[in-house]
């Protein structure tokens, strides 16, 4: 595993970490890269049951490494591979069937956003911001965030975001639907990993297929989402999981 990103299994909790706090955690190719590593070990891993994705330092994750590719030879193509690249990523972190956790705190910057989306429950720190970013560089979203944040945030919000350059504080951000709670700054790291180790605790079988089921429903129409959950339910009631809780259910 890489130093850029790292990467430890405990009590069934896979921990990924931006490691790049010198540079606020910007995304250049290899650190992509190591994320995507991170991402299919812990997707094959049969003893990870839920996943915590936080950012080293004071900051989450500034987006983008600008530095990187102002350093390239060929600037657009190093941008094409380095924003197909993570997109890639980030679609098979949104495809594991195991609940995603992300805890945030500083600054959630340009696809730092896409990150953070592609997870599923978000922790934030009071002082947070939020920011699109791109439209102060002259860019435009990548990592899949044109598609994530309306379907989020809404369509008007999403555009004040990308196109008025609103950012948001973290209580803005609870409000508008972008993360799930605001904690103070010191206490992102317990409260987040607390919630990954709560969902690992639970039954893994149900929670990663209501996760895909979730996901799923953003792009198919609605009688295929409940033709699929009647599928899913009927798999699920066969598990010794879902045995085991109807029993005590039952018996209680």
């Amino acid at each position: 595993m890489s130093d850029l990103v790292k990467y430890d299994v405990v009590d069934g909790v896979a921990r990924i970490v931006f490691n790049r706090p010198q540079v606020s955690n910007a995304i250049d190719l290899d650190t992509a890269t190591a994320l995507g590593v991170a991402v299919d070990t812990a997707a094959a891993d049969d003893a990870v049951r839920a996943v915590l994705l936080t950012g080293a330092g004071k900051r989450f994750c500034a987006g983008g490494d600008v530095a990187s590719f102002v350093a390239a030879d060929d600037q657009a193509a190093y941008l094409l591979e380095l924003a197909g690249v993570l997109d890639e990523v980030l679609q098979r972190l949104t495809a594991i069937p195991k609940p995603v956790v992300v805890g945030v705190q500083g600054a959630v910057a340009g696809a730092g956003l896409a990150v953070m989306l592609s997870g599923d429950l978000v922790v934030a720190g009071s002082s947070t911001k939020f920011v699109t970013a791109y439209a102060g560089i002259g860019l435009t979203p990548d990592a899949g965030l044109s598609w994530l944040l309306p379907r989020v945030v809404g369509q008007q919000r999403a555009a004040e975001m990308l196109l008025a350059g609103r950012a948001l504080t973290a209580p803005e951000a609870v409000e508008w639907g972008l993360v799930m709670r605001s904690v103070d700054d010191e206490a992102v790291g317990t409260e987040a990993l607390a919630l990954a180790e709560r969902l690992a605790a639970g039954p893994a079988h149900a929670l990663g297929q209501a996760r895909r089921l979730l996901r799923e429903s953003w792009a198919g129409p609605r009688a295929e989402t409940g033709a699929d959950e009647a599928r899913t339910i009927a798999a699920a009631v066969t598990t010794p999981e879902a045995q085991g809780a109807i029993a005590r259910f039952l018996n209680r």
